[in-house]
């Protein structure tokens, strides 16, 4: 069997899956997009990946995992989408996350051309795990963060915002609500970036609307 998080649903691979007859279930996991036996699965199209990369999200997630026995990162589409396409990301960032995965993390990788290509491994993983099922636990949780980190992941969900300027904004204004209430020029004297003002402006101002 193969268990899904509920928020890939929507993906295309449920669909492939389901077309390929695979035995699947559906349940709110609080790591990876799927399991399958004892191995806890990420999914990234190669554009997630670079954003989660960015954001610091991947890093995070990649801790998580390890408290399944075995891990796997599955990149896909990476052929469709050149690194070379990624604007001002030097490619080279990109293979350097590749290796501290592979060497810093120890988790596999699989490139795979698309969705029915990742269906396929997949579906092969789980009959691999079927041969020998183990024990293990699906009590796998969020990492806890101490309220620093919890801090500046608040402003790094902010586009254009990193590691390295949301400790500054936190060191200069002192606390998150200050970051936020501050003025358009306290934020410009703190030598922030006046799109990435307007960007972060534009999210506390908007009006939310649910669409479920």
């Amino acid at each position: 069997m193969i268990i899904i998080d509920k928020r890939e649903k929507n993906s295309m691979i449920l669909a492939e899956l389901i077309e390929r007859k695979q035995e699947i279930q559906l349940q709110q996991l609080a790591v990876a997009d799927y399991v399958v036996g004892d191995i806890a699965i990420e999914r990234k199209t190669i554009s997630d990946f670079v954003s989660s990369m960015l954001s610091k999200r991947l890093l995070r997630q990649l801790e998580e995992m390890k408290q399944y026995p075995k891990q796997l990162l599955v990149i896909e589409g990476i052929d469709a989408h050149p690194m070379q396409e990624f604007g001002k990301i030097n490619p080279n960032a990109i293979r350097g996350m590749i290796l501290s995965v592979l060497l810093d993390f120890k988790i596999p990788i699989i490139f795979t051309k698309d969705c029915a290509e990742t269906a396929e491994f997949l579906v092969l993983l789980e009959k691999k795990q079927s041969r020998a099922p183990k024990e293990f636990s699906m009590m796998a949780k969020k990492r806890s963060s101490n309220i620093y980190e919890q801090q500046q992941f608040i402003l790094e969900a902010f586009p254009g915002i990193g590691p390295a300027t949301a400790k500054m904004l936190l060191k200069k204004f002192g606390s998150v609500r200050s970051v936020i209430n501050a003025d358009e020029s306290a934020l410009t004297d703190a030598k922030l970036h006046k799109n990435k003002i307007s960007a972060m402006k534009k999210i506390i101002d908007a009006k939310y609307y649910s669409q479920l």
